[in-house]
């Protein structure tokens, strides 16, 4: 793919500072084989489909894939959920491959089709490049998804793992539906940056994270997407999705938060603001906002990025447990919108 060569040609040819040059080259081996990885196991035999979206930039697209399961939901009367996946990479890289394990789980257990973007990558391209590019691809699956898929596009759950969490909760802030409603009825992110107004090496590190990160020396490339607009959008909720209002963002939000992490307090820290206004919008019963659901799923000594390893470096257990309570979580929302499927596949609701 030549995706995997764009550390190369950034490096080379993109127009941004000198410490990100060699900082690209260095990324360049792990990326090469992070995407061979990746890709290897979809060689043959592939859960998805791939579409390519158009996006505001004419004659430019983005690449996405589309996990839509027929057999398993062949017996279903109703249009299903359509649930937007946004991957991981530090706003610098990756695939929607990458995202593949938790798509297909997804797609499987609750019946929804599920679409997995990318977007471009800094520092070619800072924000909001990305945000831009998912936003577009939120609009053209609202307008197209339900003819293409038959997917539902009433009833549309995110999410995201690391820069993917930002840029799905950033990217759809404030979209409605039909109805006038927020058009994203759930969310879940794991480990992902909600505050970027201060850069990687800046945060505060909890308990236990290691006095020696051998990846430090990377920390500016990764805080490359922010950092060029950073005083120009430090009050811009897209970017920084802990400033969002309540009422912008899913009524439904699971937030999986490991400890050995930096990003860990940003995440806690919005998860009780989001409780606290729930709670208060439930005693003052406002009319479409009482029935918030916020939600955190907590695991102990884990790290950032320890979803995406491979079985035999990581307790597999966690991560199974992570997915379960993800596909459960979507799960009760399509059931909280009419939606619900039986164990072999049969709507429940015809």
């Amino acid at each position: 793919m030549l995706a995997m060569w764009h550390p190369l040609v950034d490096a080379l040819f993109a127009p941004r500072p000198l410490p990100h040059r060699w900082r690209l080259l260095l990324f360049l081996p792990i990326t090469l084989l992070s995407y061979t990885m990746r890709s290897i196991p979809y060689l043959f035999s592939r859960p998805f489909e791939t579409c390519f979206i158009p996006t505001r930039r004419q004659g430019e697209s983005i690449r996405a894939l589309v996990y839509n399961h027929p057999k398993r939901c062949s017996r279903l009367k109703k249009k299903r959920p359509l649930h937007i996946d946004v991957h991981a990479g530090g706003f610098i890289g990756g695939l929607p491959e990458d995202s593949a394990p938790l798509c297909t789980q997804v797609a499987e257990s609750t019946g929804a089709v599920v679409v997995s973007v990318t977007y471009r990558f800094a520092p070619r391209y800072p924000f909001p490049a990305a945000h831009d590019d998912v936003a577009d691809a939120l609009a053209w699956l609202v307008n197209n998804a339900e003819e293409r898929f038959g997917a539902d596009v009433d009833l549309v759950t995110v999410s995201g793992i690391s820069a993917g969490g930002n840029l799905a909760l950033g990217a759809m802030l404030g979209a409605k539906d039909s109805t006038g409603s927020n058009l994203i009825k759930g969310a879940v992110t794991f480990y992902s940056p909600m505050d970027l107004r201060l850069p990687p090496w800046e945060k505060r590190k909890p308990p236990g994270f290691p006095s020696f990160d051998p990846m430090r020396f990377m920390l500016p490339l990764f805080d490359a997407y922010a950092e060029p607009g950073r005083i120009r959008d430090i009050d811009n909720a897209r970017l920084h999705p802990t400033l969002a209002s309540v009422h912008d963002l899913p009524s439904n939000m699971l937030f999986v938060i490991p400890t050995i992490d930096f990003l860990m307090y940003e995440q806690l820290e919005m998860v009780e603001r989001l409780q606290r206004e729930a709670t208060e919008e439930a005693r003052k019963q406002m009319p479409n906002h009482s029935n918030r659901r916020i939600e955190k799923m907590i695991f102990e000594g884990q790290w950032h990025g320890w979803l995406e390893l491979p079985s035999w470096a990581i307790d597999e257990s966690t991560r199974r447990k992570a997915f379960t309570a993800t596909c459960d979580f979507l799960t009760d929302v399509h059931r909280e919108h009419g939606f619900e499927i039986s164990p072999c596949g049969f709507d429940m609701n015809t």
